[in-house]
Parts: structure tokens; sequence; C-alpha cells
């Protein structure tokens, strides 16, 4: 999904050039990244516009960052196959892929772009992006549900990593989570012998899911 190149080899490939002329050229402050004059090699990315001597070599991509409340009840999926598929709710021209999952029982923020950067950063584990929920079960939660859930429970044969979670009500608690295994809390509360009746996301990293209702969304700049 990650587009970044050297300008020299850029240059190179789509000018049919040698290493060494690449270089003089950018040197020479011939070659325009974004507009402005570039005197050093660097990485070049999707989004950056590259104009050598008034030659367009490459047009900036127009990065849209969507933050979508996913209703219950949707399948986080484009393709149009498959029932109550993202695709046929989703009201953008643009072509915008979700950034993870949200189960269909689950709702909540939802992240949409067609920059394959943010999908690279949100979900590679290094970066521990987190992501927080408020989730109600169908019974009293006590000390001993909250400890085991933040320690860490057994699930698909490995120990889920610690986590943040806080009490809210009797019923309720809210969870921050840096993991993405399938149906994570689902299965978490599952082997304490708790049913999730409702499971929102609320956050992912810097991005909240704010005053958004179901099928509302906001565009934002990361």
């Amino acid at each position: 999904m990650t587009f970044r190149k050297r300008l020299q080899y850029f240059l190179v490939k789509r000018l049919n050039i040698s290493n060494k002329s690449a270089l003089s050229f950018i040197l020479e402050g011939k070659v325009k990244i974004n507009g402005l004059p570039i005197f050093e090699n660097m990485v070049i990315n999707l989004g950056d516009s590259v104009i050598f001597e008034e030659q367009i070599l490459q047009e900036g991509k127009e990065f849209f960052y969507v933050a979508f409340y996913k209703p219950r009840g949707i399948e986080t999926t484009l393709n149009r196959d498959i029932q109550d598929n993202l695709k046929d709710i989703l009201p953008f021209k643009e072509d915008l892929f979700p950034v993870g999952r949200l189960d269909k029982e689950s709702e909540g923020l939802l992240i949409l772009t067609n920059d394959g950067r943010v999908f690279d950063k949100t979900l590679r584990s290094e970066h521990q992006t987190e992501k927080e929920y408020v989730v109600k079960v169908n019974r009293e939660i006590d000390e001993n549900f909250i400890q085991n859930m933040s320690e860490g429970i057994n699930i698909l044969g490995k120990i889920t990593l610690p986590c943040r979670v806080e009490k809210i009500d009797d019923c309720s608690f809210r969870i921050i989570l840096v993991q993405g295994i399938n149906r994570q809390i689902r299965r978490m509360c599952y082997k304490l012998d708790y049913e999730v009746l409702q499971l929102i996301r609320l956050r992912i990293g810097d991005v909240k899911l704010g005053e958004l209702k179901p099928f509302e969304f906001r565009y934002y700049k990361p």
C-alpha cells in the first residue's frame, strides 16, 4: 500500500537517465517537489508533485481522510456481493477504503481513506496505535473482571497484551487496546462468562468519533 521512493531513483526510471545525471539535476535545483526547487536527494511519496524543467513527472494525488460512524448491522467490506456491505451505504464519490475492521454487531468510528500510509501506521503493531471503546455487557461487572481484562486473557492461543480498562457503571466499561485481534473484546468477555450487548468504538489514535451519529461522517486532516 505504501509508495516511497528516492527522488534520484525516481528520476532515473522516469527520464531513463544515469544515476549521475539524476543527482546532478537535483543538486542544480532543476527538480521541483510540490512547487519548490530541491537541492538534495530525498524520499518522495505518491502525494508529491514532481516537476523537472517544467515537465510534470508526477501529479500530486489528493488524499482524503474521513471519520465515519459505522452503524450496527453493517459489514466492514467493500464487496457488494456480501449482504449489508459498507460500499452500499457510503456517500463518497472518491474510492476510499476502511482502515481496520469493526465487526457487524459493533458500531462507531471507522477511518476511511485513499492514503495507504495511514493504513500502515494504524495497523502495524509496532506503531502501538490506541483504540478506545465503550462496552456494555449482560451482567454486573466486578473488580475481578476489570483486573483480568486489564492484565490479559488467553484467546486464540495467545495472551492479550495488557490494556487500560475503566468501569463506567454496573454493566459498562471503557477499554483502550493497542492490539487488533479479530473480535478481541467480545472474545475476552466471553472467556470471563460475559456477553457483549453493545460495543462502540470512540477513538483510533488521535481521531475521535466525537458527536457523530450512525451514518454520519466528517473529513479531517491527520
